[in-house]
């Protein structure tokens, strides 16, 4: 989260940024992964609104992320409509329109992209890229 804390910080007056909690991909009760029970990252999948907001507020703390965070609802819309699982990064444009789509993270996950893509949608004139 290191590379996007320095990109709000950079570009948090021209674009608006938001972390969108949704559900836990490595779980302890479900697929949980050597490198979360060596850093003590350890929830079960939460089964409330609460339980989630809880858990999404302990990884923001524990990521020391700033910027505003939003949490999917249980149904998981946000999850599903945007492929989000287990992470993603998007930017939309000021027509609501994807401007860029990252590929499914951990290895689609690469700011430097993201970066690229809001410097390209503030050129003027720049056409949009589908």
């Amino acid at each position: 989260m290191g590379r996007l804390e320095e990109m709000h910080q950079r570009y948090g007056e021209a674009v608006s940024f938001f972390v969108v909690y949704i559900q836990e991909a490595h779980t302890t009760d479900g697929w949980q992964v050597p490198d979360n029970e060596r850093e003590a990252i350890l929830f079960e999948q939460p089964k409330s609104a609460a339980e989630r907001e809880a858990v999404a507020a302990a990884c923001m703390v524990g990521q020391k992320v700033s910027i505003p965070t939003l949490i999917d609802e249980m149904t998981n819309e946000v999850d599903r409509a945007y492929a989000a699982l287990p992470d993603r990064l998007y930017l939309i444009d000021a027509e609501g329109r994807i401007a860029y789509k990252s590929g499914p993270g951990p290895m689609g996950f690469k700011p430097q992209e993201l970066e690229a893509a809001i410097g390209e949608a503030a050129e003027p004139g720049r056409e949009r890229r589908d």
